[in-house]
């Protein structure tokens, strides 16, 4: 179990313009958005696709309320996700201030490129959590366990301000340069946190 905060980061990885173009409103296929989405490519400086800090915890329910080991909650769509789950792993993520220097950049100077731009960082960020999830899901695999989908504050009835406790028990700042603003932002923008299920393979 991973009981202290684990730092992983990931290498840069190929961009998949056709989920760049859904993020972005548009279909595969149009000439000059593909065009200016290879041009805005160009323009990141980032070579890695980004870092994510996670955490263990083992997971009750009673009277109805879970206690995820570092908050109790009484979401019952995040008890439909857990359900059978003998732990999760709470993660934050974030590819980095890059993206977000770029997009407040052209903001200002070309509102198309700052909206390509958002669908880039969108793509990048999906993508970190994906290869972060798959990478827990191989690990659990191989000592007879399974996870569940992740589960972000924010789906469902799990509220938002949750994420206060999770960028503190995560020491995010401080582990990937992760912040919450008293808005609950998160900085950099293009940043996630979430929770995984974990429960026993034979419960499938």
């Amino acid at each position: 179990m991973l009981t202290a905060v684990s730092v992983r980061s990931y290498g840069a990885a190929e961009y998949n313009k056709k989920e760049i173009c859904r993020y972005a409103g548009a279909a595969l296929g149009n000439e000059d958005l593909e065009l200016l989405i290879d041009e805005c490519i160009g323009e990141i400086n980032e070579n890695t696709l980004g870092r994510v800090c996670c955490r263990e915890f083992d997971v009750a329910k009673k009277d109805g309320i879970l206690d995820l080991g570092f908050v109790k909650t009484s979401s019952s769509d995040l008890a439909k996700n857990l359900d059978g789950c003998e732990s999760i792993i709470l993660f934050g993520a974030t590819v980095g201030f890059d993206i977000d220097r770029l997009i407040s950049k052209y903001s200002r100077v070309s509102p198309l490129k700052a909206l390509v731009f958002e669908a880039i960082g969108a793509e990048r960020v999906e993508l970190l959590c994906d290869t972060f999830a798959r990478e827990i899901a191989k690990e659990k695999h191989a000592i007879g366990k399974a996870c569940r989908a992740r589960f972000s504050p924010g789906y469902g009835d799990l509220p938002l301000e949750i994420q206060r406790e999770i960028v503190s028990v995560l020491d995010c700042q401080r582990k990937i340069g992760l912040t919450l603003n008293s808005s609950l932002l998160m900085s950099p923008s293009k940043s996630v946190t979430a929770i995984i299920g974990v429960y026993p393979e034979k419960a499938r």
